[in-house]
């Protein structure tokens, strides 16, 4: 049975560096658009919505 718990707690640590990965991509993506056009870009405001539900997950974990 520990040997199970184990493997969870590995499986969660590789979701957890996943979407810490996935959040500084979307991020980066969302500085570049928005240098490149403005704030009120729809491709901007789309990858800062993609940004918030991100960090919701992050926190809900």
């Amino acid at each position: 049975m520990q040997n199970k718990n184990r493997i969870e707690v590995i499986k969660m640590g590789n979701q957890f560096r996943g979407l810490k990965e996935e959040i500084e991509i979307c991020r980066d993506k969302m500085v570049r658009l928005a240098s490149e056009t403005s704030l009120n870009n729809k491709q901007v405001i789309e990858t800062s919505q993609r940004l918030d539900h991100l960090l919701n997950q992050l926190t809900e974990k």
